[in-house]
């Protein structure tokens, strides 16, 4: 049973019924409540404790958890505004991951609070499509159209740049990945969204734009994106359990009341309405409010829905009708939140749904595979043409060991040979620079971006590019800053033959060696992601097995 919770939006409709559950079936001993706006969150732990006194440690936190944690109590429409403040965002979108990680708020409310479970409230593909790509991109296209390029159109430009849905995607759930991994939260649970209340193309709703709605369905592309990150998620090694329960209705209610109401821009008055002519050239579509008279503030008696707005008795019937979105309780989502955290099986779990209906490795590709491997061994034999890597499949890593493992192959033909050698690393290193040529090495490795380092560690074989540090934007050149940054680009892309990596690859051998024997003499109990299950030397087998137990580079499932 877990104790400690983090419940991000736990101040929404779904959050506070989430909160209310926990309480009542899990026997937390705290909640932390996090919400946009800290007097949101205040109130919902204030609440919380009315209803449940002081058995749970109910603790408020706030904040824009997708930005630095400088930055979010600012509002998106200031950090657009600011040219400082929106370039540190473009920054921690784009730039360093080490450096955004550091400073994301999300980060550092995991960091702080390590909670052991995770529930994600958020309503994450709302906040990110809304952000409109669409309004951005005509922003963009007319500036290009108009100005050419002139430095009045530069925050457009930045802005579109701020609103696209994959790099904020992919960024967030790397730092869910990386703060869950460090702190060891044990469940990730996300309520997400179809984007659509479980409608489809033809839906006839939207949030007061025409039908069919762009942001509406960017609003179902973020979504179902951020579902497939998440079930990579799932996928990853040393991360938590995570699980998604997708609501596919309108969520409500909170509350019927008489409120004032907002429309689409903001605006909560009522007009005198003006009548003009149709006879002019243009039609004005926005006037100056000071130009029209206020006749009384706009209240009406409304459904209010949390997150997903207020609705008049007209727009709720119509929303909820039969054959329309319809609706779900919040008290039905948290009810199966919780069912989902206790491990029962609710079939409601997204994620372990894609793991049912994905078509997994097979028995007859096992067989292929030998025969493929056969194949090429042949032709590899007949051309004389080593058959070791072209460059093009990732990461940078596959390449530089494939290339690496190929010259002991050459040198000593076995990994027991190469193991029993009498030479010294140094010896060695100078064997396979020996070998670059016999090998075809010298020649290709270079041709496609993979450099070698010579053992003196300061000479280099290369070609006329060099993949490893990858350039970004329009730049050919990158700075020697030290040998830190140096030995960095060597191990993640560049043919290594100093001595150091020679006895590198010898403990490799070594415990691939010892591994192919505890599988002889115990079977198939022993076999696992350390065995070595080849009976050659096989440069390929090697390498995965180096992913699998260097670089944690393994399927799980």
């Amino acid at each position: 049973m877990y104790h400690d919770y983090l419940i991000l939006g736990g101040a929404g409709l779904v959050g506070l019924q989430v909160c209310r559950h926990i309480v009542m079936s899990m026997q937390p001993r705290r909640i932390v409540v996090a919400s946009l706006f800290e007097h949101e969150a205040i109130k919902a732990c204030e609440i919380l404790r009315s209803e449940f006194g002081d058995e749970v440690a109910f603790v408020p936190e706030w904040g824009n958890l997708f930005v630095p944690t400088e930055l979010s109590g600012v509002s998106r429409g200031q950090l657009i505004q600011d040219t400082t403040k929106r370039r540190q965002l473009l920054r921690s979108l784009y730039d360093d991951f080490e450096k955004a990680y550091e400073d994301n708020h999300l980060a550092s409310m995991i960091r702080q609070h390590r909670p052991e479970v995770i529930v994600d409230c958020v309503n994450t593909a709302t906040g990110i499509s809304y952000q409109d790509v669409f309004d951005g991109a005509a922003k963009v296209r007319e500036w290009i159209g108009e100005d050419g390029f002139s430095t009045d159109g530069i925050q457009d430009l930045e802005a579109l740049l701020l609103s696209q849905t994959g790099p904020q995607l992919i960024r967030h759930v790397r730092f869910v990945h990386r703060a869950t991994s460090e702190f060891h939260t044990k469940m990730y649970l996300k309520v997400g969204t179809t984007g659509t209340g479980g409608m489809g193309l033809n839906i006839p709703y939207t949030h007061s734009e025409d039908k069919p709605s762009r942001k509406l369905l960017a609003k179902n592309e973020t979504a179902f994106g951020h579902t497939g990150l998440l079930f990579l998620l799932a996928r990853t090694p040393n991360s938590p359990i995570v699980k998604e329960v997708k609501p596919a209705a309108m969520i409500g209610y909170r509350a019927v009341k008489v409120k004032e109401v907002s429309d689409k821009h903001g605006n909560s008055d009522l007009f005198a309405p003006k009548q003009v002519s149709l006879s002019g050239k243009a039609l004005v579509l926005r006037e100056e409010s000071t130009d029209y008279e206020k006749v009384e503030s706009f209240k009406v008696a409304v459904v209010d829905t949390g997150e997903n707005g207020v609705f008049t008795r007209g727009e709720f019937a119509a929303i909820t009708a039969l054959g329309q979105m319809e609706y779900i309780t919040p008290e039905e989502i948290a009810h199966t939140i919780v069912m989902e955290l206790r491990g029962a099986n609710t079939g409601r779990d997204v994620i372990s749904a894609m793991d049912a209906s994905v078509l997994n490795p097979s028995y007859k590709a096992g067989l292929i595979r030998s025969a493929a491997m056969t194949d090429l061994e042949l032709v590899e034999a007949e051309s004389h043409i080593p058959s070791v890597a072209l460059g093009r499949l990732g990461p940078p890593e596959l390449s530089k060991l494939l290339f690496e493992a190929h010259l002991f192959k050459q040198a000593f033909g076995t990994m027991t040979k190469a193991c029993a050698s009498t030479k010294t690393p140094a010896e060695i290193s100078a064997l396979l620079v020996e070998t670059l040529e016999t090998s075809g090495v010298a020649k290709t490795a270079p041709s496609i971006g993979i450099p070698v380092l010579l053992p003196d560690g300061i000479s280099m074989l290369r070609g006329p590019r060099i993949n490893v540090p990858e350039l970004m934007g329009r730049g050919t050149s990158v700075p020697l800053k030290d040998k830190e940054a140096l030995d960095g680009w060597v191990k993640k892309g560049w043919i290594d033959l100093r001595p150091e990596n020679v006895e590198l690859w010898l403990s490799r051998f070594s415990k691939m060696i010892e591994a192919r024997a505890i599988l002889r003499d115990m079977g198939s109990a022993s076999a696992s992601i350390t065995s070595y299950l080849g009976n050659t030397f096989e440069i390929g087998e090697v390498v995965a097995w180096i992913f699998n137990n260097e670089m944690t580079g393994y399927r799980m499932k």
